[in-house]
């Protein structure tokens, strides 16, 4: 099955519009918010391990209509979860509340915005809508937050950056939602640009963009279906055995992150980890780093095949080294492994579960979709949702 975009921008934003109306009394004095969601090419798992990654926004993600108001009281409504209804409390208690379900994500932005010290005295209401799959990996929970840090930008004028904005949402996630994820995922959302995909070393935050020169081929994602809560998957899991590698390193070589390690360099040393589980956990991390400065080459290059080539490697790494990856992603991948039009394909994301990456053909994604699809649905039960891609900007108001 193909998923297109049913409602286009503009129908989404009005359609928020009216429920901001029936919710909150009247549209007058209310603004409207966009934030994507995000695709990473290649660089899985590298971003906490301080290497690098290469994502892309998308052009579909977290729309919001807003609209600051003269008391204390903050009030949020997605029509995602009507079921859960207007989700309601004060400026001075920004307490992560389990019955506040996906509000707490909004809420945990604002605690942030306040105890860096952002002046930000007044309460707000906002409609919330978004089309990116809940749990599917494509960093819904991050297009909230990086949304909300927009409409509090713009509706308190405050005097911070994107770069800012991107930090703070990703400590909401870090330290009031308590996922310990790296940085990619909200860097990506804010800062995207249109056909760029960003390499972005998560030691030092330096970024290139990079156009996604792809005339024959297209970016394809695939849904498994599964679904997968990050907080309570296996990710913490993974950096804490990341973290105990990188300890022992530390002691027989000075640095700071696993990814600032060459191959040969990890190759040299590994043995001082000790810990057969936690050396494979820092392989991937090391390996994955330097795939992935080689694929943007290969892509400057043009040189596609060698890109995808180099997917196909992530991905078995983070199946047999990282062990992220399970029975419904490697069935999707291996079925597009198969199709003579698959360029590359990968898992992406946190993993168990969500999406998978793949290059394809142009002139064979019809066929790349029907087959692919029914390979999966017969060996998994599951039916597979099908994106073409379209590489959209980052997160912004909507003038």
């Amino acid at each position: 099955m193909v998923k297109v975009r049913i409602e286009g921008e503009r129908n989404m934003i009005e359609s928020l519009k009216r429920v901001f109306g029936e919710r909150f009394g009247s549209t007058e004095g209310a603004r409207e918010f966009f934030a994507p969601g995000r695709v990473n090419l290649i660089g899985e798992h590298t971003d906490y391990n301080g290497g690098n990654v290469f994502p892309c926004a998308l052009d579909f993600g977290t729309y919001a209509v807003a609209r600051r108001r003269e008391d204390r009281i903050v009030k949020l409504y997605s029509v995602n979860f009507e079921d859960l209804g207007v989700m309601e409390f004060s400026v001075d208690e920004l307490i992560n509340k389990r019955e506040h379900d996906w509000a707490n994500y909004p809420k945990g932005v604002l605690d942030i915005f306040r105890r860096s010290g952002y002046s930000i005295e007044n309460g707000f209401e906002v409609v919330y809508g978004g089309n990116i799959p809940n749990g599917a990996g494509l960093s819904s929970s991050a297009s909230i937050e990086v949304v909300t840090s927009v409409i509090l930008k713009e509706l308190f004028e405050l005097e911070n950056t994107m770069i800012d904005a991107v930090k703070m949402s990703q400590r909401a996630e870090n330290e009031f939602i308590g996922v310990n994820c790296g940085i990619m995922d909200q860097f990506a959302i804010g800062m995207g640009r249109r056909n760029n995909a960003i390499l972005l070393d998560c030691n030092t935050l330096e970024y290139t963009y990079s156009e996604l020169k792809l005339e024959d081929e297209v970016v394809v994602i695939a849904n498994t279906n599964k679904r997968r809560g990050l907080a309570d998957s296996k990710y913490n899991e993974r950096r804490g055995e990341c973290e105990r590698a990188l300890e022992k390193l530390q002691e027989k070589i000075e640095i700071g992150a696993l990814g600032e390690l060459s191959i040969e360099e990890f190759e040299s040393n590994k043995e001082v980890i000790g810990n057969e589980t936690d050396t494979r956990r820092a392989k991937h991390a090391v390996y994955e780093n330097q795939r992935t400065l080689k694929a943007v080459e290969a892509l400057k290059n043009g040189d596609v095949e060698k890109f995808g080539k180099l997917m196909n490697e992530s991905h078995v790494s983070l199946r047999d080294d990282y062990e992220v990856t399970g029975r419904e992603l490697d069935t999707l991948v291996e079925a597009a492994w198969k199709h003579e039009g698959t360029v590359g394909s990968r898992m992406t994301g946190a993993g168990f579960g969500g999406c998978t990456v793949s290059i394809v053909r142009r002139d064979m994604v019809a066929d790349f979709i029907e087959r692919v699809g029914t390979e999966y649905r017969e060996k998994t039960g599951l039916n597979a949702d099908f994106y073409v891609a379209n590489i959209g900007d980052g997160a912004r108001e909507l003038r």
